[in-house]
């Protein structure tokens, strides 16, 4: 079994897929500043892989605290830490070889970056080049990279294949497009006297959903970006009412589509994409990790509202700017090169979203 890092392993994304890569027999080093993440995600996660913490322990500056767990030959290490810092990163190549990286860590809303862009080009696309630096540095050159659907912008036809043109609408995508076009790069550069790099940027559609323990979940901070920790807070009574943005779409109702992606099947796409990675010899794969199928937002408040016997009033509101109509994967690349699929439905997207919820109405700062 491999030794991995991954950074921001404890956001949403990061810390289920954390727990499939354990389930998988795989040890881990996380990496995280806990701006996106939480402490407590990795703590439950090690408790559902059966893990136990060892120890805990800090240097002199606070960023750089630790926190070990362990279960026979296989371990879990978090350090607290920025990507943007080579000496940060440089901690998780000390104790042990790192066979590969998974690469979560950065910033994510669509709205968000369009009233801050520079942000998201520092934290998006220089970490993603201090990254590679130290992974090169440290000869390791297996990458899996959290890209986004956004890089196909208002794509042209639906589903959505990765030959579709990438030409991004907001400057999240535009930072995605970015660090995809940098692995390209790398990818092309390698020669006789350069190992080659084996390389994986996931196009991922709409995560949702939680593990099915509810122990771990989206945790947003402030007001929720995505639309199913609004569902559940609505319903839950934390809010008035869900704001539907946009429904004068081209679609069947009016409201944007989108290809929901249950966040574990979501984990064990990047599982597969690892796994596929260190067996074979250096390449690039693009690939897109989504479900094939597209859901209204109006299908899938009423889903919700059916799998789990709730009300969710909504109101109809203008459109956001970098929205897009409709966005669907065609996920068969994915199936043919790394014999994965999605195997969970909108009931149990909802299900799950819901008991994560309600066991933890505040997230994991309760």
């Amino acid at each position: 079994m491999a030794n991995l890092l991954i950074t921001g392993g404890a956001g949403y994304i990061g810390s289920h897929t954390c727990l499939a890569l354990l389930q998988m027999g795989h040890s881990l080093v996380v990496i995280d500043d806990f701006s996106n993440g939480s402490v407590d995600a990795i703590r439950a996660v090690a408790r559902l892989a059966g893990l136990q913490q060892r120890s805990r322990s800090a240097s002199g500056q606070a960023r750089h605290h630790q926190w070990h767990w362990q279960q026979g030959g296989q371990h879990l290490t978090l350090l607290e830490g920025d990507i943007r810092l080579a000496a940060d990163l440089q901690l998780a190549f000390e104790d042990q070889a790192i066979d590969a990286v998974l690469h979560f860590a950065g910033l994510k809303a669509v709205a968000e970056s369009v009233a801050k862009p520079l942000d998201y080009w520092n934290v998006n696309v220089a970490g993603s080049r201090q990254v590679l630096e130290v992974m090169a540095d440290n000869h390791c050159r297996t990458f899996v990279f959290s890209s986004s659907a956004t890089v196909y912008g208002m794509a042209e036809r639906v589903p959505i294949a990765e030959t579709s043109p990438v030409q991004p609408i907001n400057p999240y995508g535009q930072t995605k497009a970015a660090v995809e076009q940098m692995l390209r790069d790398l990818a092309a550069s390698s020669g006789p006297a350069e190992p080659g790099w084996r390389i994986a940027c996931l196009r991922y559609f709409n995560p949702v959903g939680a593990h099915e323990s509810g122990a771990i979940g989206e945790d947003p901070d402030g007001v929720p970006s995505n639309l199913l920790p609004l569902i559940c807070q609505v319903a839950s009574g934390q809010r008035p009412a869900l704001q539907v943005y946009g429904s004068d779409w081209a679609t069947p109702d009016g409201t944007g589509v989108r290809d929901y992606i249950h966040v574990m099947d979501l984990a064990e796409g990047h599982g597969a994409a690892v796994e596929t990675l260190l067996a074979e010899p250096p390449q690039l794969l693009t690939l897109n990790l989504g479900s094939g199928r597209g859901h209204s937002v109006l299908q899938m408040v009423q889903a919700f509202e059916h799998t789990n016997g709730t009300s969710v009033p909504y109101e109809l509101c203008s459109r956001r700017a970098g929205d897009s109509a409709v966005s669907v994967a065609d996920p068969s690349v994915a199936r043919s090169r790394l014999g994965w699929q999605t195997s969970r439905d909108l009931a149990t997207i909802c299900r799950d979203a819901w008991r994560w919820h309600q066991q933890n109405p505040s997230g994991y700062a309760q």
